[in-house]
């Protein structure tokens, strides 16, 4: 029953009293104005316990629209910290690229310090940022990651396919610590004395020390060719083939991987040879070409 039901059925009860109490007031006073002084204690106690009503549903309703809310507050959060932790793993991700690229670039250290934060700054009056501003501006940076991180992949792959297309050029001696005993090009025959021309260059080694591929690649040939003796030859792939001729012994066979500087015979003094040394040519593209042009300049080698 609400308020004003309670005030309008009082009223009507009131009138149906002073109604009785006009005939009887007459006759017995004292006891007309005693049931209109209880009458009054009455109303004024049933429109109390309304008003208490009344409050308590109102302190209810407040307090579920309260937790309404704080439930809502809580749900954005959680969402918040979602996508905040989403774009910290994309940072992360960004982070190992770059330390990647980093190395595969060879790049001086300090060069990219991806760890140091940016200076940022700016005078201008501060605000609050609304829902709809925060969420658009996460998004826009989710994008800038993604396309960031895409861009640092093709830069990554692009380094790497250069790593390995450098590491497949000849770029360094076939021997250690030695030097060239006989050039490339026109020379007098070391058996007859007469002319003839040299595909490749010497250099000065004893029976047995290491002969080294100059680069990445995979044996195409291991075995003898006339004049030649025990020959290493490597197939790197990139139009380069490279040979290692007069060795005492062959270490690997056809079809196997090497890397630059790994040992690949030893040297010696097999075929049309006057004495130990290793015998060494590079092919381009089926054309015999100067190896002296790949060796690698710190080489301790001298002509």
């Amino acid at each position: 029953m609400t308020y004003q039901s309670i005030v309008e059925h009082t009223r009507e009860r009131l009138g149906n009293f002073f109604q009785q109490c006009g005939r009887a007031g007459s006759r017995r006073p004292a006891l007309a104005i005693a049931l209109l002084l209880g009458t009054g204690v009455c109303v004024g106690a049933g429109a109390g316990i309304a008003d208490n009503r009344m409050l308590r549903a109102e302190l209810a309703q407040q307090h579920d629209q309260i937790a309404v809310t704080r439930r809502d507050a809580q749900r954005e959060i959680n969402a918040l910290a979602a996508r905040m932790g989403e774009l910290q793993a994309e940072a992360n991700r960004l982070n190992a690229l770059g330390e990647r690229l980093t190395r595969i670039g060879q790049l001086q250290d300090g060069e990219f310090d991806f760890n140091k934060p940016v200076g940022v700054g700016g005078a201008g009056p501060v605000r609050d940022m609304s829902k709809p501003e925060l969420n658009a501006g996460m998004d826009q940076l989710k994008q800038q990651f993604k396309a960031s991180g895409e861009q640092l992949t093709v830069l990554e792959s692009l380094l790497f396919n250069r790593q390995i297309d450098m590491n497949a050029v000849p770029s360094r001696a076939p021997i250690a610590n030695s030097y060239i005993t006989s050039g490339f090009g026109g020379r007098a025959d070391p058996f007859n004395g007469g002319a003839a021309f040299h595909k490749g260059i010497d250099f000065e080694a004893d029976i047995g020390d290491p002969v080294l591929a100059v680069a990445d690649g995979v044996v195409s040939y291991s075995g003898v060719r006339s004049g030649y003796g025990n020959v290493i030859e490597i197939d790197h792939g990139n139009g380069y083939v490279t040979r290692y001729a007069h060795n005492s012994r062959l270490l690997m066979k056809v079809g196997e991987l090497v890397r630059a500087g790994q040992e690949v015979a030893k040297a010696g003094s097999s075929g049309r040879s006057t004495g130990a040394h290793v015998h060494f040519e590079v092919w381009e593209n089926g054309r015999v070409v100067n190896p002296v042009k790949f060796l690698n300049q710190q080489s301790p080698l001298r002509g």
